[in-house]
């Protein structure tokens, strides 16, 4: 069956993290990848459910380190070499032991301002929107006491009928179309 226009998804919700679980399980033994877990408070068996392992982070990280260290060394030789030399009691204009202080703070900077912003970034944030705000019950519960399983529309195995019944077969308080 074709996917329908305008929809963003179906939206189970469950009253335990083990319904969750075990629904998100099915859904992926049934070749759904394209979904996504809501819960009040962190799932760990729902990440592992929906085989999240991807975390950039850390690399986003050494990366603005990196660039924060090679920033203060090129500045400082610049300041020292070309720019302003200063002849202090015959040491060489490049005294590399003195840029190491400096070095280390902008590299810190560097990698705290890179891992939040590149969090910020790699989660989608700010996100003023989202298609399932307009799901009364997700509004409701989800930050409260309710687990949702939301299988997305762009899924190829996506289909209205089939993907509706899978969710059923796990007795969900709640199976609702979310509109676009």
């Amino acid at each position: 069956m074709p996917r329908r226009e305008g929809i963003y998804g179906l939206l189970a919700e469950f009253n335990t993290p083990g319904e969750l679980v075990q629904a998100t399980e099915a859904a992926h033994a049934a070749g759904y990848r394209r979904m996504e877990c809501y819960t009040p408070y962190p799932v760990e068996e729902a990440a592992v459910a929906l085989r999240f392992h991807k975390n950039r982070v850390p690399l986003v990280t050494l990366l603005g380190g990196l660039m924060g260290v090679t920033t203060a060394f090129l500045m400082e030789t610049w300041i020292a070499v070309w720019s302003y030399p200063l002849n202090i009691g015959g040491r060489p204009l490049f005294s590399w032991p003195a840029f190491i202080i400096p070095a280390y703070e902008w590299t810190i900077l560097f990698a705290g301002l890179s891992a939040a912003f590149g969090m910020c970034a790699l989660n989608g944030l700010p996100q003023l929107y989202h298609p399932l705000f307009n799901a009364p019950n997700f509004r409701q519960g989800a930050t409260t006491d309710k687990f949702f399983l939301c299988l997305e529309a762009t899924d190829p195995r996506f289909s209205i009928m089939e993907t509706r019944a899978l969710l059923e077969q796990f007795s969900p308080a709640s199976v609702v179309e979310v509109e676009l």
